[in-house]
């Protein structure tokens, strides 16, 4: 280290993140760190396909633990020599996108329909060029190290044409299909959207019970419903078959109050008899449930509300034209006058709205373009099953087969302007011609006798998931041959949300085996949920939302990577501002730690040679620049440092390559704040003072080791302090080698005499802050046995040279004495007041564990930190009693 680097580092006495990150993120880029080159195979490199933000989106919680998982991968698997390359890019999020453009237009008082198509797209992109970058410049502060070269768009031209390319594929093999079908139709927005795209929330609404004559007698058939506005589009009424109240009905009919129309009475399985009279009105226009019934017995399918959302002419005179709210009370008053209203009640059920417009969804039969996809299920569904694809944790591998052996057609249309229009084109006469681009249509059409100047494409435009759905293969160059594609395809590994299994990843699946030939990643790993500290889910409008910036901006980008990591585990999690607190501090104990070794071994810097990681052939790994151990330490403390350390590299490896990151962080944690900082450097700070050289050549090691072990993690303060460890002219630490635990250097004897020190060292602790002895104070003791080491009597500050007398406490052949520290009334009593506090908790615990309702009941990781109490109770009860 020459002098101006040692002037800054001894000036340097905290981590300051802001100062450092954005030089340290500049000098990767700049080194082409993230930018590999496309050779080699798939089996041999690793990928990860970002799931792509929205152009409209910005940084939230679970874009960074996402963002902060995939990185942690692509990091590990880059410093193992393999290459990693994290694709990067943006969805064009068709709806949203959309949305946010036309809130914008009616602020300037204008609309799209003002516009027109053309310039309203033109208006979009010009916004897109505006705003979507943003998000990606926030995904650099966090530090993720994909290649941005390599940017894509779900609308660049190249991605347009693999979209076309695999739209006309499905179309010619039959599977891309034109029908009317009943969809999630949202009035606000005035297209259908998907199921992700709508919330469910628990309204309270009137249950009527209305009166439908049977036919030929006096009697009626009473049917319960929330909606009555929709009963003017009934065209039957189911009951269950089993049902002993109404199986003499079935096959007769009924008549619809208000409308006349004549109802057969039907038996479907479908029907709940526990639901209001056992009787359900069938609405084939307005209900999925009644649409399948429906279908299933041949009904008629009358539509009543347009897609304005308001009643259509077929609603009949009196309730055309009216809104549905206003449709339901005039239908209501109507049945009321005519004494065919029964009765009404309060009930609670679930409503879907649209997420994006906030309009109820209104389930309509409207003409639109599907997909069949029970041919491409098949293949998936194997893929699954063999475990190809493997999903983790694998509870959601039971959700992803079961939705894929119940797959339905999928509505690939949207009636929307932004988006991939659809390859489908009309002649004159109606005739279809489906191509990849205008031109082509128009040759189509030529040898089919249509005249090309008089196509016209279709309106419609598809469903953003259908592009996302070729995200692994599209973005690295298919349909062409590309470099890039061979290296890189299939993917190592996707991470995602739990409510996108069926819309994005089973889909992805399908794809890719359909078109690139094989599956799209090897493992899927379904991150948690982020909510907010009381467990509601995090949003701006609840107020609820934290902004990852934000915590960037005040602790810094590692210390937010290091909380999300540690507070994940495979259920949701409630957002833990002590986890990030917790990865500030650690960070700011790795700077500091590694001044003291830094600033304390010029001279063994000096003479450090660079071996290659251990593990890795030299043609084949990043060099390693941290000091090798040429031979076995002679001091039982420095094996035991080097032995601890092989077995935290293997751990926390093993659980970072399980998916685990919780505990991989909180395991290099324990290890790097306790026994590297707490205990090691304490024990070995005289000799490191004098300048002893195997000291220091251990602690380089170490720390060289520890800052490529967490360095997936808490990428910006291990690349500094490497920096400093390895020097200027030396490889990045983005790019140099992971270390892999040596087992040769696992030294059990070592282990197992340090360990027994430093717990006996522990327990003269816990005694000396019971009975109120100052921290200088030096103990009076005596050995009865083996008398302790020099290491356990420097650091419990003991005199082995007192003279003899009573003991206050004995710790094995380790026995305090009275001296000046100690007023002996004083300790008693204190004892005597823990010893009380302990037994009663002992008490306390194991009537709780003794408690069947609670071992049964009770989360299993609170009955074990509640057995863990409760054997640390009884431990420093017997502590005291001897």
């Amino acid at each position: 280290m020459d002098a101006d680097r040692r002037q800054r580092l001894e000036a340097t006495t905290r981590w300051e993140p802001a100062e450092v990150e954005g030089r340290i993120f500049e000098a990767w880029i700049e080194g082409g760190a993230f930018h590999p080159a496309a050779e080699g195979t798939s089996e041999q490199n690793f990928s990860i396909a970002i799931p792509p933000p929205n152009v409209t989106g910005v940084l939230h919680m679970g874009h960074a633990l996402n963002g902060t998982v995939q990185d942690a991968l692509t990091r590990m698997n880059r410093m193992r020599g393999r290459n990693a390359l994290w694709i990067l890019g943006t969805d064009h999020a068709g709806i949203g996108t959309q949305t946010v453009v036309e809130k914008e237009l009616r602020a300037e008082g204008g609309s799209r329909h003002e516009l027109g198509r053309d310039a309203f797209v033109r208006r979009v992109w010009e916004w897109r060029e505006s705003y979507g970058p943003r998000i990606v410049e926030q995904y650099k502060r966090l530090g993720a190290s994909m290649d941005y070269e390599r940017e894509r768009f779900t609308l660049d031209d190249a991605y347009v044409r693999a979209v076309y390319r695999v739209f006309v594929a499905l179309h010619e093999k039959g599977y891309i299909y034109r029908d009317n079908y009943m969809v999630n139709w949202d009035p606000g927005s005035r297209s259908a959207i998907s199921d992700l795209e709508v919330v469910n929330e628990e309204v309270t609404d009137a249950l009527y019970a209305i009166d439908y004559p049977i036919e030929g007698g006096a009697e009626a058939l009473t049917v319960a419903t929330v909606r009555p506005e929709t009963m003017l589009a009934d065209t039957a009424v189911a009951v269950h078959p089993d049902d002993e109240r109404h199986r003499g009905l079935v096959g007769g009919h009924c008549v619809l109050p208000l409308v006349g129309r004549r109802l057969p009475i039907i038996a479907d399985r479908h029907v709940d008899p526990e639901f209001g009279t056992g009787a359900l009105k069938i609405t084939p226009g307005h209900d999925p449930n009644d649409f399948e019934i429906g279908r299933a017995h041949g009904l008629e399918e009358i539509v009543v509300i347009g897609e304005d959302g308001r009643m259509n002419a077929a609603a009949g005179e009196g309730f055309e034209g009216l809104s549905t709210a206003e449709a339901r009370a005039a239908v209501v008053e109507a049945l009321r006058a005519d004494g065919a209203l029964r009765g009404e009640e309060p009930h609670v059920h679930s409503v879907p709205f649209s997420e994006r417009s906030g309009e109820r969804i209104e389930p309509l039969i409207s003409l639109q373009w599907f997909c069949r996809m029970d041919e491409l299920a098949g293949p998936a569904i194997e893929a699954v099953e063999s475990d190809r694809v493997r999903i983790v944790p694998e509870s959601y591998k039971r959700v992803y087969l079961d939705w894929m052996r119940n797959i339905r057609p999928w509505c690939i249309s949207r009636q929307l302007w932004w988006g991939h229009r659809l390859p489908v084109f009309y002649g004159p006469d109606g005739e279809q011609v489906v191509a990849e681009s205008t031109e082509l249509a128009r040759e189509a059409a030529r040898e089919r006798g249509i005249d090309p100047g008089a196509l016209r494409q279709e309106t419609d435009v598809l469903d953003t998931w259908f592009s996302s759905a070729l995200w692994p293969f599209a973005t690295l160059g298919w349909p062409d041959d590309d470099r890039l594609l061979r290296a890189f395809y299939p993917t190592s590994f996707l991470t995602t949300a739990r409510e996108i299994i069926f819309l994005w990843v089973a889909r992805m699946v399908m794809m890719g085996i359909e078109f690139a030939g094989d599956i799209p990643f090897r493992d899927v790993y379904v991150h948690p949920v982020i909510q907010a500290a009381d467990g509601r889910r995090m949003s701006k409008s609840l107020g609820t939302g934290i902004d990852p910036l934000d915590e960037i901006d005040v602790h810094g980008a590692d210390a937010l990577r290091f909380g999300l990591l540690a507070m994940s585990s495979t259920q949701d999690v409630r957002y833990s501002a002590d986890r990030v607190r917790q990865g500030r501090d650690l960070a700011n104990k790795m700077w500091n730690a590694s001044r003291l070794i830094l600033l304390n071994t010029q001279a063994a810097q000096e003479q450090a040679p660079a071996p290659v990681g251990p593990g890795l052939a030299a043609e084949q790994a990043p060099a390693r620049v941290a000091p090798g151990l040429a031979s076995r330490p002679d001091r039982v403390e420095d094996r035991w440092i080097v032995s601890r350390l092989q077995r935290t590299i293997g751990s926390v490896t093993e659980s970072i390559e399980e998916y685990d990151f919780a505990h991989a962080t909180l395991g290099f944690y324990s290890f790097f704040w306790s026994e590297l900082c707490d205990w090691y450097l304490e024990i070995v700070k005289p000799r490191l003072y004098e300048g002893d050289r195997d000291a220091a050549s251990t602690l380089l090691h170490v720390l060289g080791e520890v800052l490529a072990l967490a360095h997936p993690f808490m990428p910006f303060v291990t690349e500094e302090i490497w920096g400093y460890l390895a020097g200027e002219d030396r490889d990045a630490l983005a790019v140099s080698a992971f270390p892999t635990p040596d087992p040769a250097r696992i030294d059990p004897e070592a282990e197992a005499r340090v360990g027994a020190e430093i717990e006996l060292v522990r327990r003269v602790r816990r005694w000396r802050d019971l009975v109120g002895i100052a921290p200088g104070g030096v103990l009076a003791a005596r050995a009865a046995g083996d008398a302790p080491s020099e290491l356990v009597a420097r650091l419990a500050r003991l005199d082995l040279d007192a003279p003899a007398g009573e003991p206050l406490a004995t710790f094995g052949a380790l026995e305090i004495l009275p001296s000046e520290e100690i007023d002996a009334e004083r300790a008693a009593a204190r004892i005597a007041e823990r010893r009380a506090a302990l037994e009663a908790e002992v008490e306390r615990a194991e009537r709780k564990l003794a408690d069947r309702g609670f071992v049964a009941k009770a989360p299993t990781e609170v009955v074990e930190a509640e057995r863990h109490k409760l054997g640390r109770y009884r431990d420093e009860l017997g502590e005291l009693g001897r």
